[in-house]
């Protein structure tokens, strides 16, 4: 089931990442958007994700790499972007 939350008066899909589209704020400068549900009512827009560069999931070496790096073993406040790299990764 999808959930959809409020932030600044829209109504956005949350905890589901996307590309951020042409024109939209942050776009050039991130890759992807996600609005993260906090609880308790609250809605975080996340940016996260260098433009230029592809996600090597499928490299195994890589992915190790990535998630070593960026400590993904201990993220776990959905309000950052390291949670969100880390759930691309």
């Amino acid at each position: 089931m999808k959930k959809f939350g409020t932030y600044r008066g829209r109504r956005v899909r949350l905890d589901n990442p996307r590309y951020i589209k042409p024109g939209e704020p942050g776009h050039g400068r991130k890759k992807f958007v996600v609005y993260a549900d906090l609880g308790r009512g609250k809605v975080k827009r996340v940016v996260f994700g260098q433009p230029g560069m592809r996600i090597r999931r499928a490299n195994p070496k890589a992915r190790a790499s990535f998630r070593a790096r960026m400590n993904c073993s201990t993220s776990k406040d959905k309000g950052t972007a390291r949670y969100w790299s880390c759930m691309k990764w």
